[in-house]
C-alpha cells in the first residue's frame, strides 16, 4: 500500500469521529457563544453585546453559587477519594465475596440521578421518612436534612457520595491491580506489614487513578444540577443555589440569552479550574 493511500485509508477512519465531534461539539459551543452575547427566543434574536454577562454576573444569588458550587465539589471529591480508595483496597484482598460486594457498591451508580433524587428526598422527610424515623425509634431526634438551610447542602452531599463513590472505587481498584506483585513481596520480605503495604506501595503506585478520580469527582461536583434541584431546587432560600442551578433558573424565567451566558461562565470556571489542576496533579505522578 502507497504512502497517499495509507493516508487516505486513515482519513475515512478518522472522518465519522471528526463529524461527531464537530457537529455534537464544536458548532454548539460556538452557537452557545454567539447566542450569549444575544437575547434571543426559539423564533427571533438580536444582539445586545456583553449585557447578558453584565445582567449574569450581578446576580444577587451568584456569590451563593460559586461558594455552593465549590463546597459542594470538594466535598463529593473528598469523599469519593478516600472512601473510594479504602473500598479499593479492601476489594482487592482475597475474599469469597469481593465481586458481590463490588457489585452492590457500584449499582448506585446506574441509576438515573432524578431517581435517587427523589427517593432520598423521601427518605430525609422530616416527619414521614424512613430515616428519622429509624432514628426516633433509638432515641434519637432527626434533623430536617433538607429544609435545614445549615444542612441542606450536605446532604446532598452525602447522597452525591453514596451515588457515585462506586465509580471511583472501580477506577482505583484497576489501579491497583496495575500494580506488580513483586512490589508487595519485597515489602513482605522485609518484615512490612499490611499498613506498610498499603502506605508505602498502594497508595503512591495508585496516584494516576486517584488523580483520575480527583478530576472527575471535582468537575463533576461544579457542573452538578440534577441532584440539588430534585432534592432542594436551590432552596430553602438560595441556600443550596449552585452556578448551575442558578442558569436554570433564568431559563425557567425565560431569560434565554442570559442563562446562556451563565453556561459559557460555567465552561470558563470549569476550564480555569480543571487545567492548573491536571498539570498540578500529574507533575509527579509515579509510573509503574
Amino acid at each position: 500500500m502507497t504512502k497517499s493511500m495509507t493516508k487516505m485509508y486513515s482519513f475515512w477512519f478518522f472522518l465519522p469521529a471528526g463529524l461527531l465531534y464537530i457537529i455534537f461539539f464544536l458548532v454548539p459551543t460556538f452557537l452557545s457563544f454567539f447566542f450569549s452575547l444575544t437575547i434571543w427566543t426559539l423564533t427571533d434574536w438580536h444582539f445586545t453585546g456583553l449585557d447578558n454577562f453584565r445582567i449574569f454576573l450581578t446576580e444577587p444569588s451568584l456569590s451563593i453559587g460559586f461558594k455552593n458550587s465549590l463546597l459542594y465539589a470538594t466535598g463529593t471529591s473528598l469523599l469519593k477519594i478516600i472512601v473510594g480508595f479504602l473500598l479499593a483496597a479492601f476489594l482487592t484482598m482475597k475474599l469469597k465475596t469481593r465481586g458481590f460486594l463490588r457489585s452492590m457498591i457500584f449499582f448506585p451508580n446506574i441509576l438515573s440521578p432524578i431517581a435517587v433524587g427523589y427517593i432520598f428526598s423521601s427518605l430525609m422527610h422530616p416527619s414521614k421518612g424512613v430515616i428519622n424515623t429509624f432514628l426516633g425509634f433509638i432515641g434519637i431526634s432527626g434533623p430536617d436534612w433538607l429544609g435545614d438551610p445549615g444542612m441542606a447542602l450536605f446532604s446532598v452531599i452525602l447522597v452525591d457520595f453514596w451515588k457515585g463513590v462506586g465509580v471511583a472505587m472501580v477506577i482505583l481498584i484497576a489501579g491497583i491491580q496495575a500494580i506488580p506483585a513483586q512490589y508487595y513481596e519485597a515489602v513482605k520480605i522485609d518484615g512490612g506489614n499490611p499498613l506498610h503495604r498499603l502506605r508505602f506501595i498502594t497508595l503512591p503506585l495508585s496516584r494516576s487513578s486517584i488523580n483520575s478520580v480527583i478530576m472527575l469527582a471535582f468537575i463533576g461536583g461544579i457542573r452538578t444540577f440534577e441532584l440539588i434541584w430534585v432534592m432542594t431546587k436551590g432552596g430553602p432560600g438560595f441556600t443550596t443555589d449552585l452556578i448551575a442551578s442558578i442558569i436554570y433558573k433564568q431559563f425557567q424565567g425565560g431569560f434565554y440569552g442570559i442563562a446562556t451566558a451563565g453556561n459559557v461562565i460555567l465552561l470558563i470556571v470549569v476550564s480555569a479550574i480543571a487545567m492548573p489542576m491536571y498539570k498540578l496533579l500529574t507533575r509527579k505522578e509515579i509510573d509503574v
